[in-house]
């Protein structure tokens, strides 16, 4: 019988299955762009950026919160938020990073079999790729 992962070991597994989800969704034939700056490269060059920070639970694997991003601007340039914010309200309508910022402040705790379903849906979403 298999060990029972701790959660922060499933938060782990979470955010690592949900960050290949997010830039394989974006890419084609397996480039994806920035959605900041437009660099193009092979998806497992590229990040998972997030428009409000991880530590916010409600946002935290929402995928409109989470895009493609490079190295330069995910880490150098600290998301290149206000950027970031443009390009989703130019990509989802206006007003998107407002109600991202939002929703990012609502207090939300996920239990372990919460965590669980979506680790196996993001499982199942990868394998279609």
């Amino acid at each position: 019988m298999a060990k029972k992962l701790s959660r922060s070991k499933l938060i782990k597994k979470l955010d690592t299955i949900f960050s290949k989800y997010i830039r394989q969704r974006d890419a084609k034939k397996e480039i994806a762009t920035c959605f900041t700056c437009g660099k193009k490269a092979h998806w497992k060059k590229l990040q998972n950026g997030h428009f409000q920070s991880r530590r916010f639970y409600s946002t935290r694997w929402d995928e409109m919160n989470c895009q493609v991003q490079c190295a330069g601007c995910n880490v150098f340039k600290y998301g290149e938020q206000f950027t970031f914010g443009l390009n989703l309200d130019s990509k989802f309508g206006a007003g998107t990073a407002q109600r991202l910022h939002t929703k990012a402040r609502v207090i939300t705790k996920l239990s372990t079999p919460d965590i669980e379903e979506l680790i196996s849906m993001y499982e199942n979403l990868v394998a279609e790729f």
